[in-house]
């Protein structure tokens, strides 16, 4: 792909279709879910609004649910979604020269998924900007909060959602994402991506022996992108 094909809102938009049946799954289940945790309507739109993360928002549910204090609930998904600084500083070079507000609009909607898909043209050094990232993002925020909506008026009817692949739709969209990254990159990066992968998953299985998984994973992911910095100078 060309770098004609990430400069436009619309180039953007049809990006992000291929990650829109991942969202699909999980909008449909977490709404779902809340519905049934009893959140209202209007809660389960601000969630998805405000706080527009899957995992995050599938915690905040069990959460409440549980009686856990308003502070650790916050503690919690600022933990869960400190990620996202990983992932904002590694798409930041190619947005240095934009405004403030414009790149704290970018930045606010990045997610996995979103940057998943910048990533690949990213890493093949293509000139990706900020009209692209817009229609991607905001592509991608729509879509989840109207999929989580549908979820929670028709959920009372969807009693079982794995029987519909819904629970493997997200994991199938990451393997796409991930093997689409692979594509026209040197020999020499892919080693060093597979030594990378190699080295998160055995961080993680160690870390979790002393820390709770999501934290180990944080963790692993941190040290990972920073030994791969080191590799690649």
């Amino acid at each position: 792909m060309g770098n004609e094909a990430h400069m436009t809102f619309k180039q953007g938009v049809k990006a992000c279709i291929p990650t829109l049946l991942g969202y699909a799954g999980v909008g449909l289940s977490f709404g779902i879910v809340a519905v049934a945790s009893g959140f209202s309507m209007l809660e389960i739109i601000l969630l998805c609004l405000l706080v527009y993360a899957g995992a995050a928002q599938f915690i905040i549910c069990a959460l409440v649910i549980s009686g856990t204090p308003i502070s650790a609930i916050i503690l919690t998904t600022f933990i869960v979604n400190s990620r996202m600084f990983l992932l904002s500083m590694t798409l930041a070079p190619s947005y240095k020269n934009y405004s403030l507000l414009n790149r704290i609009g970018l930045s606010t909607l990045v997610t996995d998924e979103t940057f998943g898909v910048a990533i690949t043209p990213h890493l093949k050094g293509e000139k990706i900007n900020d009209r692209w990232l817009h229609g991607l993002n905001v592509t991608a925020y729509v879509f989840w909060t109207f999929a989580c909506i549908i979820g929670a008026v028709f959920g009372k009817y969807i009693h079982q959602p794995e029987s519909l692949g819904l629970d493997f739709a997200i994991t199938a969209m990451f393997i796409f994402l991930a093997v689409s990254q692979f594509e026209g990159i040197r020999r020499s990066k892919i080693n060093i991506y597979f030594v990378l992968i190699i080295c998160v998953i055995v961080m993680m299985f160690a870390l979790s022996l002393f820390m709770p998984s999501y934290l180990a994973i944080i963790l692993a992911s941190t040290i990972a992108a920073l030994i791969g910095v080191v590799m690649e100078r």
